[in-house]
C-alpha cells in the first residue's frame, strides 16, 4: 500500500535547512517532512551525507540505511569550504524557518554558520543541534554515536541478564530516539513563534536525552534504595510474574512469546490460569499475589513455559490474547518486513526510489484522519539544486549554472 493523505501538510509553508548527517539529526528532519515541511539537505558535493555510503547499497544507488532516514527531503549540494558556498547557506538561512546541525562539537562554529552569526541574519531562526555530550559536561567536546550515548545515558546498564555484562539494545535509541525528542521541541517552538515571532535555540546532547526513556530505572531505583539492576526481558520494578518471554514451538532463535500479567490486575493472573488448565491455583494463597509468585517465580515460569512449548509463537499468541491477557509474539524483521497488515495499515510503505528501485520500509506510524502520510523517495545527491536555488533565492538559471560550473555546487 501506499498510503495517500494523512498529515502531509501539517507544516506546509515551513522551511529546513538541514546540515545533519548519518541518524540522529536526519531522523528527526524526516520526521518533518512527513509532515509537510520543505526539508532541504545541505549536502557536500563529493559523496554527500556519510550515510549514503553506509552498509549495504545497489550498484549506482544509495545505501538501504540512507533511504530509511532521508525520505521525503530534498537535496542540494554546497562546498562550505568555498566563501561563495558558505555564502550561499547564509542566504538560505534568510529564508528558512529551521535550521538543524548535528556535526562534530565545534564544526558549525568554525565554519562561520554558528547560532549568533545566524541569528544577526534571522533573528526569527529556530537553531536546532544534536551533539553527544551537552554543553557544559566535562565531555561536551567528545565524539559520540548512538552506542556511546546509550553507555553513557545509562541504557546499557539496564540491558541484558542480571549476570550478564551489559547489552546495547538493538533500537537505536541514541540515535533516532534523540531526533524525535529534537522534533518534538522544534514543533513546540514553531508553535510558539507563530505569536512571538521569537526564534529560539534548541541544544539536545544524546546522552541526556537517554534519561527520558530510561525513567522506570529511576522509579525502580527510588522504590529499592538500590541502583537499578539488569533484568532480562522482565521488568525492572520485578515482583509480578509472570512476566516474560516463554519459548515456543519449534524453537528457532526467535520463536518465543511474551506474557505480562498486570501488577494493576489480579483477573490477568486468574484468567491465564484458565486458559492453560491450572484453575486449581485460582484463590490459593501461595500464588495469589505478586509478592507470593515472586517466591515462585522459576516454578511459575516453568508452568507457563510447559504450555507455550506446545504451540507457535503466533497461535500463542492469539490464544493468550483472546483469555485476555497482555501476549506479543517476538516478531522479527523478515517477519514483519513481509506482514501483510502492517502494509494494508500504511505502516510499511513502498518508496519507489529512482536508482535503487522499490523499497519497502517504515513510514511516520502516526494516523491523521486514518491515514499515516504517504511515503516519497530519498533524494539524489543535488537533485534539486535549481529548484531550491531558485525559489529559495530566486537565482537564475544562468546563476546556478556558473556556481556549478566554479565548483561551489
Amino acid at each position: 500500500m501506499q498510503a495517500d493523505g494523512g498529515g502531509g501538510n501539517c507544516l506546509e509553508g515551513v522551511r529546513i535547512l538541514d546540515l545533519t548527517q548519518f541518524e540522529a539529526g536526519p531522523s528527526c528532519t524526516e520526521v518533518l517532512a512527513w509532515l509537510g515541511a520543505e526539508v532541504v539537505k545541505v549536502e557536500n558535493p563529493h559523496g554527500g551525507d556519510p550515510g549514503r555510503g553506509s552498509f549495504g547499497r545497489p550498484d549506482g544507488g544509495d545505501a538501504w540505511y540512507f533511504l530509511l532516514f532521508n525520505a521525503g527531503k530534498k537535496s542540494i549540494t554546497v562546498n562550505l569550504k568555498e566563501p561563495r558556498g558558505l555564502a550561499l547557506v547564509k542566504d538560505m538561512a534568510r529564508e528558512a524557518d529551521v535550521i538543524m546541525e548535528n556535526f562534530a562539537p565545534g564544526a558549525i562554529e568554525r565554519l562561520g554558520l554558528g547560532y549568533d552569526e545566524i541569528r544577526a541574519i534571522n533573528p526569527g531562526i529556530i537553531y536546532a543541534q544534536v551533539k553527544g555530550f551537552g554543553e557544559g559536561s566535562p565531555f561536551e567536546n567528545n565524539l559520540a554515536f548512538d552506542m556511546i550515548a546509550q553507555a553513557c545515558g545509562g541504557v546499557m546498564s539496564i540491558t541484558g541478564e542480571a549476570d550478564q555484562p551489559p547489552v546495547k539494545p538493538g533500537a537505536t535509541i541514541g540515535d533516532t530516539g534523540t531526533g524525535m525528542l529534537m522534533a518534538i521541541s522544534i514543533l513546540g517552538a514553531l508553535y510558539r513563534r507563530k505569536g512571538s515571532g521569537r526564534g529560539e535555540r534548541l541544544q539536545l546532547a544524546m546522552q541526556d536525552a537517554m534519561l527520558h526513556y530510561i525513567r522506570v530505572a529511576f522509579a525502580a531505583q527510588a522504590a529499592t534504595g538500590e541502583t537499578a539492576p539488569r533484568a532480562g526481558a522482565k521488568l525492572l520494578s520485578g515482583l509480578n510474574p509472570p512476566c516474560g518471554i516463554f519459548p515456543c514451538k519449534p524453537g528457532g532463535p526467535n520463536d518465543y512469546v511474551y506474557i505480562y500479567t498486570s501488577r494493576a490486575n489480579q483477573a490477568h493472573w486468574h484468567r491465564l490460569l484458565t486458559l492453560i488448565g491450572r484453575e486449581d491455583l485460582i484463590g490459593n494463597p501461595d500464588y495469589d499475589t505478586g509478592l507470593a509468585r515472586a517466591e515462585r517465580e522459576e516454578e511459575i515460569d516453568a508452568m507457563i513455559a510447559e504450555w507455550t512449548r506446545r504451540y507457535d509463537k503466533h497461535e500463542a499468541m492469539r490464544l493468550i490474547g483472546e483469555a485476555g491477557v497482555p501476549a506479543g509474539a517476538v516478531l522479527d524483521t523478515g517477519e514483519i518486513q513481509h506482514d501483510p497488515d502492517f502494509e494494508r495499515r500504511g505502516i510499511m510503505q513502498n518508496m519507489q526510489h529512482p536508482a535503487n528501485g522499490p523499497f519497502k520500509m517504515p513510514g511516520w506510524p502516526v494516523r491523521h484522519d486514518g491515514a499515516p502520510p504517504p511515503l516519497t523517495p530519498s533524494p539524489a545527491l543535488g537533485e534539486h539544486n535549481a529548484e531550491v536555488l531558485g525559489n529559495w533565492l530566486r537565482l537564475s538559471q544562468a546563476e546556478i549554472d556558473e556556481l556549478r560550473e566554479s565548483g561551489v555546487t
